[in-house]
């Protein structure tokens, strides 16, 4: 897919990652952003991610900030939408984005949770809309859920799913628009249950975060629940099962224990505490381990990109490894990781 121009409204945490990896992938962006504060620091963090990539900043080049949604978007075949989680402003920046672009432009939405069937629900042309949920930070982290909303158009997903892909993404179809999708319904089952652990007693939060990372955490990078059900098999899964779904928290909604700690303006690193106690130097720690983790993880995919110009530099035996991969993709439902082959041998 050659390049296109690409509109990316809002210029945030999320906007200027998805901007940057889109230019980076050789497309011309317009970066809408109504806040002048945020607006002023767009070039110093886009420049600060070429910077931790060792890009040429030259590529920053093919993006542009606007105080104006339609210059922004003017002539683009692609509009990314990263505003806050609020479905009356998400239905009505599509709205001015309906009268501002081609009918057939694609509108993408990043929203975490919100369907884009509800967003989209007003619009004259909804075959168009698309959810596009990318994880934070975007430029790190590979997954975008491509969710088909009620109306999508079987061409707008594919033509969604080819541009991530080109752009380095790891897209996944979610079929049905429910609300949170698959990666943040699983993340939030899994909240759900810890939370409802540690109001109940049975272990404190630190004794949860180290159970999640050293135990089931350890293995999830390369082996997904289901495999891992496949893994070990069915009968044992439904053994287990047996014995312990009726036992798993059904509260309705979200936890008391949880609304207590928001009542009481425990609201987690930002204020000191939430369910752990918190100084600024025991969270700053937490975030640069993950940053690190999640610089490192990135920095390895790019080594061992399949396009041409990176793979002539992998050694022998690595490009050997990542030929295997390329060839077991017909056994499964999405590309292999080639990160994964490095870990396997």
């Amino acid at each position: 897919m050659g390049g296109q121009k690409i509109g990316v409204v809002g210029g945030g945490l999320m906007g200027h990652g998805i901007a940057y990896l889109l230019a980076a992938a050789g497309h011309a962006i317009g970066v809408f952003e109504p806040m002048s504060e945020i607006r002023a620091t767009v070039p110093k963090r886009l420049r600060a991610i070429a910077d931790l990539f060792g890009d040429d900043a030259a590529l920053l080049e093919n993006v542009s900030v606007h105080d104006q949604l339609a210059s922004a978007v003017a002539d683009a075949s692609f509009v990314f939408e990263a505003a806050p989680e609020k479905l009356p402003l998400k239905q009505k920046i599509f709205a001015e984005l309906e009268s501002a672009v081609a009918p057939d432009t694609i509108l993408a939405s990043n929203s975490s949770a919100i369907p884009s069937t509800e967003i989209g629900r007003h619009l004259k042309h909804r075959e168009r809309v698309v959810g596009t949920h990318f994880w934070n930070p975007p430029h790190l982290v590979p997954l975008v859920e491509v969710i088909e909303s009620e109306k999508t158009s079987g061409e707008v997903l594919r033509a969604t799913m080819e541009l991530l892909r080109d752009a380095g993404k790891t897209p996944v179809h979610v079929r049905r628009d429910v609300p949170g999708f698959v990666g943040n319904r699983l993340q939030h089952a899994l909240k759900r249950e810890a939370i409802a652990l540690v109001a109940a007693g049975v272990c404190d939060a630190e004794t949860i975060d180290i159970v999640v990372k050293e135990g089931p955490g350890a293995r999830m990078a390369v082996l997904g629940p289901m495999e891992q059900s496949d893994l070990v098999g069915l009968d044992l899964t439904l053994d287990i099962a047996e014995v312990l779904y009726a036992d798993l928290d059904r509260t309705a909604g979200p936890h008391a224990f949880l609304r207590q700690r928001v009542s009481d303006g425990k609201l987690g690193m930002k204020t000191g505490e939430g369910f752990r106690r918190w100084t600024a130097e025991t969270a700053g720690a937490v975030r640069e381990r993950l940053s690190g983790f999640l610089v490192q993880q990135a920095k390895a995919r790019r080594s061992l990109s399949p396009k041409p110009t990176t793979t002539k530099q992998l050694s022998s035996d690595c490009r050997e490894a990542l030929t295997s991969c390329q060839q077991a993709k017909t056994a499964f439902s999405r590309p292999m990781s080639a990160a994964w082959c490095v870990r396997r041998n």
